[in-house]
C-alpha cells in the first residue's frame, strides 16, 4: 500500500464513456466527473485527448496537479505496455497513441500507470468488490467491446505485451461474424452492445435512436423487458455467447468467480440468465462448476477504483517487471 496520503487520479477511458476521479488511500470514490466519448469522422487524437482533459480539471480543481499521489489508468486495448501507447478497437482515432508520456509529462512528480480498462475492472472487483477474498478472477467487461482481466493468486497476470485476459477475442463461433480485430466469430463481434444491436436490425427491430449509438443497446434491453421476440432473441445470443467464452476460460484457469460489468450487464436477469443457462451446459469438469458468475459488484466505478489501486496496491496490482 501507498503511504502518500493524498488522493489518487483515476481515469477510465472507453468506447463509450471517459471518467475520471480522485480515490482516497481507502480506495473510495471522493469526486467523479464523466462525459460521452467523443465520436465521428471529425474526431482526432486531440479532440479526445482535450475532452480527457477537461474532466482531469475538473476533478482535480479542489487540489491542483500536484495534489495527486499518482495518476491511475484504465483505457480499451490493445495497447503497448507498459509504455502506455494505446490503439484501443473502438477508439480508432486514438491508434498508436501516447497516453501514458503524454500523462507523465502533465504529472511529472508523480507515478503514471496505464493498463487495460478490464484489467482495471478486475483489479477493483477484486479489490473492493465482487471478487473480494477470492484468490482467482476473471473480470469482464460487455459494453462498446468485450475486455477482460485477470487476477490469479491475488496478482494480476499481465501477460507479455500487458494484455492477458482479453476475453472478447476469445472466439464462439468460428462461422460467427467478422470482428473490427480482423478475426471471425469473436465474442466481441457477438456480445458487445453496437454489434448486438446491429444483429438485432437486421432480425427486424427497430430503435428510435439512430444506430451505434450509445443507449442503442439499453433500449434493446428495454424493448426485451417489454417483450420484444427479436429483442429477447438477442440478450439470449449474447448470454449464450458469453458463457460459452467463460466456460472456456475457467477450464483453462481454474477460476473462483467471474464478475461482468459493463453497460450491457445492466440488462440483469435478461442476459444473465441465459448467461447462466449456457455456461453450465459448458462447464462440465467440477472445478469449473463451483464457479460463481456474478454482476460486478461496483457498477460504472469498478474500472476507476482498479485504476487506482495501480498506484494503492503496486505490490498486487502492477508489476511490470514480470
Amino acid at each position: 500500500m501507498t503511504t502518500d496520503d493524498r488522493p489518487v487520479l483515476a481515469l477510465d477511458v472507453g468506447g463509450t464513456k471517459l471518467a475520471a476521479a480522485l480515490v482516497d488511500s481507502t480506495g473510495r470514490i471522493r469526486e467523479a466527473a464523466r462525459t460521452r466519448t467523443p465520436r465521428g469522422p471529425r474526431t482526432d487524437a486531440d479532440t479526445l485527448w482535450t475532452a480527457l482533459m477537461s474532466l482531469v480539471d475538473i476533478v482535480t480543481a479542489s487540489v491542483g496537479p500536484r495534489g495527486v499521489a499518482g495518476v491511475g489508468v484504465g483505457c480499451g486495448g490493445p495497447m503497448d505496455w507498459p509504455t502506455g501507447v494505446v490503439s484501443p478497437l473502438n477508439i480508432p482515432a486514438w491508434r498508436g497513441f501516447p497516453l501514458g508520456p503524454r500523462l507523465a509529462e502533465r504529472f511529472s512528480t508523480v507515478p503514471v500507470r496505464v493498463h487495460n480498462d478490464a484489467v482495471c475492472v478486475a483489479v477493483g472487483e477484486h479489490a473492493r468488490g465482487a471478487g473480494r477474498g477470492q484468490a482467482h478472477l476473471l473480470g469482464m467487461v460487455v459494453s462498446t467491446g468485450v475486455g477482460g482481466g485477470l487476477v490469479l493468486g491475488n496478482r494480476v497476470v499481465d501477460g507479455a505485451h500487458g494484455n492477458a485476459g482479453h476475453v472478447g477475442h476469445v472466439v464462439v463461433d468460428p462461422n460467427g461474424p467478422d470482428c473490427v480485430c480482423g478475426g471471425v466469430g469473436c465474442l466481441e463481434a457477438v456480445a458487445a452492445g453496437p454489434n448486438l444491436a446491429r444483429w438485432a436490425e437486421e432480425q427486424g427491430w427497430r430503435p428510435t435512436a439512430a444506430w451505434g449509438e450509445e443507449h442503442s443497446a439499453r433500449e434493446l434491453a428495454e424493448d426485451a423487458r417489454r417483450g420484444h421476440p427479436v429483442a429477447l432473441a438477442a440478450m439470449e445470443r449474447a448470454g449464450g455467447a458469453l458463457g460459452v467464452a467463460i466456460a472456456s476460460v475457467t477450464h483453462l484457469l481454474d477460476l473462483s468467480v467471474v464478475a461482468v460489468g459493463g453497460g450491457l450487464s445492466q440488462a440483469g436477469p435478461l442476459l444473465f440468465d441465459p448467461l447462466e443457462a449456457s455456461f453450465r451446459r459448458h462447464a462440465r469438469l467440477s472445478y469449473a462448476r463451483e464457479v460463481r458468475v456474478v454482476p460486478a459488484a461496483l457498477g460504472q466505478d469498478a474500472g476507476l477504483v482498479g485504476a487506482a489501486a495501480l498506484i494503492l496496491q503496486p505490490d498486487r496490482y502492477w508489476n511490470p517487471a514480470g
